[in-house]
């Protein structure tokens, strides 16, 4: 496993001319990305291996999200296929923290959708708040409030967040099929 970079040194390495992937959806990606990155969302990783492959054979690869977490497993999915690539501690976050540029791309105004943490954000309390309010009248509902603040902490805890993950299954947060089209064509660029 790669020793995650720090912004600088991923600057450093575009300059020698690593391609940067970014795994987050497509709506993310296009409100602020890594300057030169294409946008291979994380489910699609797999279906791209042959792409990945070639293209960190010819250049290399440096993987980002917005905080590290989608990256640090899309790497480990390259690991496993035997594709080499190195991830960005912090993401996009950190990018952005060390005072480096985001570029922004553009999306059909139908296909502009929440960052995956705001939609966990609004999720998660529309559910805190849906079991208060049902708690009022039946008292074990207040579970799925509990429920919902137990797997936020473990999200915290863990670095991962098992709501995403079900809301990234949803038809808005599915890669549009031209997203594979352009990957595809990022990375034989």
């Amino acid at each position: 496993m790669n020793t995650p970079l720090t912004p600088p040194q991923l600057e450093s390495r575009i300059a020698d001319g690593v391609l940067v992937v970014d795994v987050r959806s497509a709506s993310e990606y296009a409100q602020g990305h890594v300057p030169g990155a294409v946008n291979v969302p994380l489910d699609s990783v797999r279906a791209l291996l042959p792409d990945l492959r070639e293209t960190a054979q010819r250049r290399g690869l440096a993987v980002v999200c917005a905080s590290g977490a989608r990256s640090r497993t899309a790497c480990e999915r390259l690991e496993q296929a035997g594709i080499d690539a190195a991830e960005l501690a912090g993401g996009t976050d950190a990018w952005q923290s060390a005072g480096l540029p985001l570029a922004v791309a553009d999306l059909p105004v139908q296909r502009q959708v929440w960052a995956m943490d705001r939609q966990v954000r609004f999720a998660a309390g529309a559910l805190v708040l849906t079991g208060l309010a049902v708690g009022l009248r039946v008292p074990r509902a207040r579970l799925l409030s509990a429920g919902i603040a137990a797997g936020l902490v473990y999200s915290g805890v863990s670095g991962t967040c098992g709501m995403a993950a079900v809301l990234a299954k949803l038809p808005h947060n599915r890669p549009h099929p031209q997203t594979l089209d352009a990957a595809r064509a990022g990375l034989h660029g």
